[in-house]
């Protein structure tokens, strides 16, 4: 993924990578990416936990927006169970500076 992340940023459009392999994910070079301390093939969280699944999703999202330039591996030290998830305020991505509000 990060080859293919790097190929993209190579043509102006930014990117962001989830990753669960922090050695793997720093070898080759992903732009920006959040790393997860979780079981392989999870990158995204449990099965049926909503919640959990949108937190990543917009821990990425606010990545790409609030990052100055590549070469960021951001660890959110979420943790896989016993944790309970809260639905992401998804207004703050619109305060971002170089957002675009809906």
């Amino acid at each position: 993924m990060g080859l293919i992340a790097r190929a993209i940023e190579a043509i102006g459009i930014p990117t962001v990578a989830l990753s669960i392999a922090r050695d793997l994910t720093a070898a080759v070079g992903v732009p920006r990416a959040v790393f997860l301390r979780w079981p392989m093939g999870h990158p995204l969280g449990e099965p049926h936990r909503p919640a959990q699944q949108r937190t990543v999703i917009f821990l990425a999202l606010r990545l790409l927006l609030e990052a100055d330039g590549p070469g960021i591996l951001l660890e959110p030290g979420l943790r896989w169970r016993r944790e309970t998830y809260q639905e992401p305020d998804w207004g703050l991505l619109a305060q971002i500076p170089g957002s675009r509000s809906p």
